[in-house]
């Protein structure tokens, strides 16, 4: 069973290749990191701020070419650790259907952010056990 969390920390350093996110549970005490690039850190910054680009950014493309197609975005499933690189799935429902789409947690974590209101994310057990060594 997918166990809901939230976007808790965001770390963007400007001498590290790699940023930072942090993933928190809802409700519980469990946290873990997801390294990511810069322009992904800071679009989900720039989101959580309230930050309002004077044009649309690639998250908010991918948000109103979904929503202009007659899709609504539902979550965020962080779905699969493997070879240590995570593994995401943006889903879609469209005409009662449920679409996943492939992502990367960074990209569909930006896309859940850039959402009014904030998509939830989702992290399945599996990948909890895997990441804290459970």
């Amino acid at each position: 069973m997918p166990v809901p969390m939230e976007l808790s920390r965001i770390i963007i350093s400007e001498i590290n290749e790699h940023q930072v996110i942090y993933l928190k549970e809802i409700n519980g005490q469990r946290t873990f990191p997801i390294l990511i690039g810069i322009f992904e850190a800071t679009s989900i910054d720039r989101r959580v701020k309230h930050y309002e680009a004077p044009r649309p950014l690639t998250h908010d493309l991918v948000v109103s070419i979904v929503e202009n197609l007659g899709g609504e975005l539902q979550d965020v499933i962080i779905s699969e650790l493997r070879d240590q690189t995570y593994f995401a799935k943006l889903r879609i429902r469209q005409e009662g259907e449920l679409i996943e789409i492939d992502a990367r947690p960074s990209d569909a974590i930006a896309v859940a952010v850039t959402c009014n209101p904030t998509l939830p994310i989702y992290v399945n057990e599996e990948v909890l056990d895997d990441v804290l060594g459970q």
